[in-house]
């Protein structure tokens, strides 16, 4: 029996079962401001601690903590953002992406994992029957006012892969909207769109304030609702599906999707966005990684690869299904013709 080419390496399994003290670390950062107190310029822990209003020693050791993760860089005694930490984590950046930790560690999404090994044993939701799924799950709130920032690129390179005909009226359906940045993206390729956006009530709040500061508010409309049960009404020329299948079985997508065909004009088309992997299921592994969420947060859930969505589409009556990544983001548009 030939020799292992490397030794036994353990190094693996203390990474991951000491991954939340990353997650915490990171979180206090954030929290504490520690991004933005760089003002532009290194700066050692005591100036951060400073600025941050913490003894010294908690800052130095969450600092040498960030280094070594990859947020940070230090050289003589002083630390500096890298410039992703920089463009995503400083408040002051257009990008600043730190309100989205409020949703990404919520209870409703990060608890529901201390029972991942009853929710796989017994094929269910540990800790409720519908998990993130059930009617008005406070989450989607936290979702709507926090993850808007996060969605503009996926937004962005979605509505560049869809005309608007600007010679007339035209209608968009924005199923689950949330904060609205998909619709909003699209809306705003024409003066002529009007935007419908549906969710629940209290959600649509947010996603009616969004839409009116993007300058939608006389071409704004909401339906509050179950997007199951509601009537989605008709003659849509888009209707956008994003961040919403991949909480559901195969059979109800395909139902589902049979629905919004029959709210699309002839012609129209469905924009599903969404994290989709490779056949195999273990790549890319931005994408990939999403169906262990879905495992934890929903009864039925997963990522579904290119060939499964082609299939429900197909079962629903379009046509012509194409998958567009949308880079550098981690997730893909999959776009089908009724």
């Amino acid at each position: 029996m030939s020799a292992p080419s490397s030794p036994p390496n353990p190094t693996l399994f203390f990474e991951t079962i000491n991954a939340y003290q990353r997650t915490a670390a990171l979180k206090a950062a954030v929290d504490l401001g520690l991004f933005s107190a760089f003002s532009g310029a290194p700066a050692s822990a005591d100036e951060l601690a400073a600025r941050c209003q913490c003894p010294v020693r908690g800052i130095r050791i969450l600092c040498d903590s960030l280094t070594l993760f990859g947020f940070l860089t230090k050289e003589d005694s002083k630390y500096t953002p890298t410039s992703d930490t920089a463009f995503f984590l400083d408040k002051n950046s257009p990008a600043y992406l730190g309100n989205a930790v409020k949703f990404l560690t919520a209870p409703g999404i990060k608890d529901v994992f201390e029972g991942l090994t009853s929710t796989i044993k017994n094929g269910k939701v540990h800790d409720s029957e519908k998990g993130t799924t059930a009617p008005d799950h406070p989450v989607w709130m936290d979702f709507a006012r926090t993850m808007g920032p996060m969605m503009f690129g996926p937004a962005q390179g979605a509505a560049a892969l869809v005309e608007l005909d600007t010679t007339r009226d035209t209608k968009v359906l924005d199923i689950s909207a949330s904060h609205g940045t998909f619709g909003i993206t699209l809306a705003q390729k024409s003066p002529r769109a009007h935007l419908v956006a549906l969710d629940w009530e209290a959600v649509l709040t947010v996603t009616e304030e969004n839409a009116k500061a993007a300058g939608l508010g006389d071409r704004f409309s909401k339906i509050i609702g179950d997007a199951f049960t509601v009537d989605l009404g008709s003659d849509y020329d888009v209707v956008l599906v994003p961040n919403f299948l991949h909480h559901f079985n195969i059979a109800d997508c395909t139902r589902f999707l049979k629905k919004v065909k029959a709210a699309l004009r002839p012609g129209g088309k469905v924009v599903i966005v969404e994290f989709v992997p490779n056949d195999d299921r273990i790549s890319p592994p931005s994408s990939a990684t999403f169906s262990l969420v879905m495992l934890g947060t929903t009864p039925e859930g997963d990522a579904y690869t290119f060939a499964e969505y082609q299939k429900m589409l197909g079962d629903a009556g379009f046509k012509d299904a194409a998958l567009h990544p949308l880079a550098p983001t981690a997730q893909s548009a999959v776009i089908g013709v009724a």
